[in-house]
């Protein structure tokens, strides 16, 4: 059976709803190799008291353990909430093959560090495909539901 990007979103949308359960802010994060989720994450900030530990940091942490490897060329990380600038970076590295995410991030996702749109998937590695807007109503949603009820 072939999934959608929404399926695997949906995925993502477990992830971030644990988050939220747990009062962090609601991201999550799976990836996916031939259609099968190898590794998923969720924030956990408050948890680990660690402001390094988004959904796709700790995503990216656990493909790379359960593969043995450092590079994810052949996966797609699919999360929630456009990823913010150090998470951007991270991607860059682990030359994941293909990003994909829900809501986008005005405040603090990596688009707000942006100063030319020179390179269409800046500032991710040049050969990872980038795909915005998957399911972003119900990301956002969860989002604004979470700071909602803390303000």
């Amino acid at each position: 059976m072939i999934y959608s990007d929404e399926y695997f979103m949906q995925q993502a949308l477990k992830e971030a709803e644990l988050a939220f359960e747990a009062e962090e802010v609601p991201v999550g994060a799976v990836v996916v190799m031939n259609q099968k989720i190898i590794a998923r994450g969720h924030n956990q900030v408050e948890l680990l008291k660690d402001s390094t530990a988004h959904a796709e940091i700790l995503a990216l942490t656990s493909a790379y353990s359960k593969l043995g490897t450092k590079y994810l060329p052949d996966a797609t990380l699919y999360v929630t909430l456009e990823p913010c600038l150090m998470c951007a970076g991270a991607l860059y590295w682990s030359k994941i093959g293909r990003i994909v995410y829900g809501a986008s991030d005005d405040k603090n996702g990596y688009h707000k560090h942006l100063h030319s749109e020179s390179a269409a998937n800046a500032p991710f590695h040049p050969k990872t495909e980038l795909v915005g807007g998957i399911l972003a109503e119900e990301c956002a949603w969860l989002m604004k539901s979470f700071f909602k009820t803390r303000r």
